[in-house]
């Protein structure tokens, strides 16, 4: 890459020949004639390193350089002047320059003062981008809890950041998936890069290609402009692809392409790009059984799982609930402007009862729908959505010695199947290898209780 470099001298001529034998040994430069031009310049673009002048009509070089520091600290300054004294160092040094040079000077002197800034600059950054990976609470978000569950997530999370391994985030619908995605990019060395998101399933076959990897003006009807691509988006940075399910499979060899060479072709166009991008996946579906049936390929399930993070579902996640209910609650009660601080004991009961087939996001749901109906400080049952208020456990209590909680047989199987098909996610060819149930015996069961509604096939 080009280095650009800023020379500010009220002496068109010096500026004229610091510029030719800058831009001789590589960089690029740009000059100006006053201080006070140089420092509305640098509000609008970015610079590597500044080389002022130290006496200037106007603002002079220290006062240009004091400013620098105090706005735009990751800018390193030489000054330069023809009246080099230890007081006028000192002042110098004292605004925050990174180095002093006396006219006249050597053209090779200055070209070393300003690849020693730009080795500054770039450490620094490099400092600061490690600092903010190693950071114990960087990128947590709200993947909150304590569970034993979240726990395991928390620290795969943590070891598989700074790496450029592909990741497959599963779980079911609603789990969080995107938060742990963002807390991989956050907590990585390519933190400072852009994170681009692309829901799979929400982009139409035709516009997908299109949509990953760009197009040229003229490639199809419509495209008037060249377009730049999510993949050359998300270049030094990390590229989501949410719901990689539903990706279609024409799609599927094209990104397993992008992935293993970080070359794409936008459609249309004659030439290859380069990207550096690093793939994080997601999905609520069994890849394998996708595999399996023909509808995803093998080669880019085993490219995108090198390193699988599966989060759990928030029904086995315990006490987590009530944490992350509450703090929704503070959330939303901030955003109302409601007095609202607290659950009641009978709410944070009927939370921990509730199976949450929608997970965190019918929990949001529920929280910012109580708050919003909310009267008193605390959140009360009669805040809470019907379907949770009139909740039944699928349990079976078969030890109990109250023949008034004990079920009838065909209740008993009712609830079993309940059960196991809240485990799976609706996921009928898992239920029916579970049950020990043909598919065709355990649709009827389904639709004889009434539970056929919801299912997958």
């Amino acid at each position: 890459m080009k280095y650009r470099i800023l020379v500010v001298d009220d002496e068109k001529e010096m500026c004229e020949v610091i510029d030719e034998e800058l831009e001789r040994r590589g960089y690029e430069t740009d000059w100006l004639l006053s201080a006070d031009e140089a420092f509305v310049r640098l509000g609008s673009q970015d610079y590597d390193v500044v080389v002022t002048d130290l006496n200037m009509r106007g603002m002079n070089g220290v006062e240009l350089c004091d400013r620098i520091v105090r706005n735009r600290p990751d800018i390193p300054v030489i000054v330069v002047t023809g009246f080099g004294s230890l007081e006028t160092a000192i002042a110098t040094l004292r605004a925050g320059a990174f180095d002093f040079l006396t006219k006249p000077f050597d053209m090779e002197e200055l070209s070393i003062a300003v690849e020693r800034a730009i080795q500054h600059k770039e450490l620094r950054a490099e400092v600061k981008r490690l600092r903010e990976a190693v950071s114990p609470d960087r990128g947590r978000g709200e993947m909150l809890g304590t569970s034993a569950a979240m726990r395991t997530v928390h620290e795969l999370v943590d070891r598989v950041a700074h790496t450029e391994a592909t990741v497959l985030i599963t779980g079911e619908t609603g789990t969080g998936k995107e938060l742990v995605a963002r807390a991989i990019h956050d907590r990585s060395l390519r933190a400072s890069g852009p994170l681009v998101t692309l829901n799979c399933s929400a982009v139409p076959e035709p516009l997908l290609e299109s949509e990953l990897f760009g197009h040229v003006r003229g490639a199809f009807t419509d495209a008037r402009s060249e377009r730049k691509g999510l993949f050359a988006e998300a270049h030094r940075g990390t590229l989501f692809l949410d719901e990689i399910g539903e990706m279609p499979l024409a799609m599927q060899a094209k990104l397993l392409r992008a992935i293993d060479s970080r070359v794409i072709r936008p459609v249309g166009g004659n030439s290859e790009v380069s990207v550096d991008v690093r793939v994080v996946a997601a999905t609520h579906r069994d890849l394998l059984t996708a595999v399996e049936d023909g509808l995803f390929r093998e080669d880019l399930y085993y490219r995108v799982n090198v390193v699988r993070v599966e989060l759990p579902p928030l029904r086995v996640r315990g006490n987590d609930i009530l944490v992350i209910a509450q703090a929704m609650l503070q959330r939303f009660a901030t955003q109302c402007n409601k007095p609202v601080t607290r659950l009641s004991p009978a709410v944070a009961e009927r939370l921990l009862a509730y199976s949450w087939p929608g997970n965190i996001r019918e929990l949001r749901n529920c929280v910012e729908r109580a708050v919003a109906l909310a009267r008193f400080e605390e959140l009360v049952v009669e805040d809470l959505p019907e379907q949770i208020r009139q909740y039944k456990s699928s349990h079976v209590l078969v030890a109990a010695d109250d023949p008034e909680q004990l079920v009838p047989l065909v209740e008993v199987e009712k609830r079993y199947i309940q059960r196991v098909m809240e485990a799976v996610d609706g996921n009928k060819r898992q239920a029916a290898r579970i049950l020990g149930l043909d598919r065709t015996t355990l649709y009827r069961k389904l639709e004889r209780y009434g539970l056929a509604a919801d299912g997958k096939s």
